[in-house]
């Protein structure tokens, strides 16, 4: 599990490889994530945009920005925990993502939390540090 806190917002990510939904002949590797997203303030935000910054085992780049998260723009409560499930197709056996959320407050106010940066590497393969 892959963590960072910003403003009070604990971001915490587990990837997972699905080695059955991949095919290293194409070559594509799919891995899912959970993120999970605790409000540790005392006022809710609501989570408004996404940004990915996804470098795959070659050093391409690509980035993604969207409204919310898998079609929702969740409200989190102080207290509450917000999880949800997606997933990175890649064409190299290892990648890295990392990225923000653009929350707001109640008053209006937009701030970034960081997404911690998360390694998709194969199961049982040894790690590099890039």
């Amino acid at each position: 599990m892959y963590t960072a806190v910003t403003r009070s917002i604990e971001v915490s990510v587990t990837p997972l490889y699905l080695e059955e939904e991949s095919d290293p002949n194409l070559p594509r590797y799919l891995w899912a994530y959970t993120v999970e997203i605790t409000n540790l303030g005392d006022s809710p935000v609501q989570l408004l945009n996404r940004y990915w910054h996804i470098t795959d085992g070659l050093g391409r780049i690509e980035e993604v920005r969207g409204a919310g998260v898998i079609g929702e723009q969740p409200v989190i409560d102080p207290g509450s925990t917000y999880e949800y499930t997606s997933g990175c197709p890649l064409p190299t056996p290892s990648g890295i993502m990392v990225g923000a959320y653009e929350m707001e407050s109640p008053d209006g106010q937009r701030f970034l939390v960081d997404v911690p940066a998360f390694s998709l590497d194969l199961p049982d393969t040894p790690r590099t540090v890039n």
